[in-house]
């Protein structure tokens, strides 16, 4: 019985010098970006602390940060924190979806009928717009204070979704279009195999802009009807005077944004490696 021959070991393809040198420039640059952004965070969370300390501003008005890590441990340590934290995810996570699929959908049927953008694109305008803060009152009196948190989330965001897809699904070729078409596409096939993967660019965008938005709109709502959540406690510590409640509620509020925008960024590396693998 013959010996089966070991398989050819591939070469590690060659790197030019030139590019070599590109790499390792690119590198320092991401250090030296990396390198300021850390220097800035440390510089003003070392003014925000000196600065009501030495008596230069009060600290009833800022707080500082050994203050606010001590609040946010103490929550933490009871749960409260975690607590409101969730409820405020929770709403984003629904409002943030909910915009989503009913932006996508609007822009579809804009796509879809141009007679039916035409009708409604003023509205649109108009609607987006409007300060969404002044529909606070009224989803509350319609929807209630859980619903209308979620209502005020998709509000925020739907109007922008719809415009940025739509916008997206009118820069396709047009050429692809009547090419799937002529060999007898259904206009759902068109959108599956033409306009959706077209268009993954402007709706990474879009997932960050409304993942942003979604949170905005919570924290709105939750300042008119939560008895949970972080935009709670943001108005329950303004009105007792307590700033240290305030900071370390919008501390953990960067902190989700940071995490939901990252998110979406790891995302955005997968589609693009598998649009490359293909």
């Amino acid at each position: 019985m013959e010996q089966a021959l070991p398989k050819p070991v591939p070469e590690s393809p060659q790197i030019s010098p030139e590019y070599a040198a590109y790499l390792a420039n690119l590198r320092k640059r991401t250090m030296i970006v990396r390198a300021w952004q850390v220097a800035i965070t440390v510089f003003v969370l070392v003014i925000w602390q000196i600065a009501p300390q030495a008596g230069w501003i009060n600290p009833m008005l800022t707080s500082y940060p050994t203050a606010v890590a001590a609040t946010m441990l103490d929550f933490i340590q009871n749960g409260s924190l975690l607590f409101h934290t969730w409820v405020t995810l929770y709403s984003t996570i629904i409002g943030f979806v909910g915009s989503m699929v009913i932006g996508l959908a609007i822009a579809l049927a804009f796509w879809s009928s141009p007679l039916f953008y035409r009708v409604l694109d003023p509205y649109m305008v108009v609607l987006n717009a409007l300060p969404k803060i002044a529909l606070v009152p009224i989803f509350y009196i319609w929807l209630g204070d859980k619903a209308s948190i979620y209502a005020m989330a998709i509000v925020v965001g739907v109007f922008v979704t719809t415009l940025m897809l739509y916008t997206g699904f009118q820069s396709v070729d047009p050429d692809k279009i009547k090419l799937v078409r002529l060999y007898g596409a259904s206009r759902w096939a068109v959108v599956r195999k033409v306009l959706l993967p077209g268009t993954v660019p402007m709706m990474i965008s879009t997932l960050k802009v409304n993942v942003g938005l979604s949170l905005v709109g919570v924290v709105v709502g939750e300042f008119q009807s939560a008895k949970f959540g972080l935009g709670y406690l943001i108005v329950y510590g303004s009105q007792i005077f307590q700033m240290n409640l305030v900071m370390t509620s919008i501390v953990v509020l960067g902190v989700i944004s940071a995490v939901l925008f990252l998110g979406i960024q790891y995302l955005e590396a997968k589609l693009v490696d598998a649009r490359g693998n293909h």
